[in-house]
């Protein structure tokens, strides 16, 4: 069609052509999402300045406390993986943070060599305060919207969460041959 915009989009050995308009969607989404990532950062980075603590450190906590709130506490390993940062570089970050009496390294499963990670009563009033004005702004922002809305929502970000996990999964993501300088 005249002045239709198409762009290829490889998909494993075949291509599929996708108009404009959906190219258009998905680059919009994709930058709201970047810069949510962005500005994600930047708050977590006002958390570690308002403790006085280095951004990774910083990080580390809020993966912390965020596992607990979930439920699903992380373990140093899960820790280092979330992070991207070496075992040893995390123990380094973790010995920091217990000296600081935010973090406390329990032995909780029947495996006594399985460490758990806990946040410590001395940073729950901390963690509260600095993040309590952003959840109560999200909660009134949920609110705006159906429960229809919100479950595809969701069910978008998990799908999308889930082909981002599969590509990372990959061994060798990306083309078979990296392009040549």
């Amino acid at each position: 069609m005249e002045g239709e915009h198409v762009d290829r989009v490889a998909d494993g050995s075949t291509d599929r052509v996708v108009d404009g308009d959906l190219a258009d969607r998905s680059a919009r989404l994709l930058d709201g999402l970047r810069a949510f990532g962005a500005l994600y950062t930047d708050f977590t980075g006002r958390f570690a300045a308002w403790l006085g603590l280095h951004s990774t450190d910083a990080t580390a906590l809020v993966e912390i406390l965020y596992a607990e709130d979930k439920g699903a506490p992380l373990s140093p390993t899960r820790l280092s993986e979330r992070l991207g940062l070496t075992t040893g570089a995390t123990t380094n970050l973790l010995n920091r943070l217990e000296k600081l009496g935010y973090v406390v390294r329990t032995r909780e499963h029947t495996d006594r060599r399985v460490v758990t990670l806990r946040s410590s009563r001395e940073i729950e009033k901390p963690a509260r305060e600095f993040f309590g004005p952003l959840n109560v702004q999200l909660q009134a922002l949920v609110a705006q919207y159906e429960p229809g809305q919100l479950d595809r929502f969701e069910n978008f970000l998990h799908r999308l969460r889930a082909t981002m996990d599969d590509l990372l999964a990959d061994e060798e993501p990306g083309p078979a041959t990296p392009p040549r300088p």
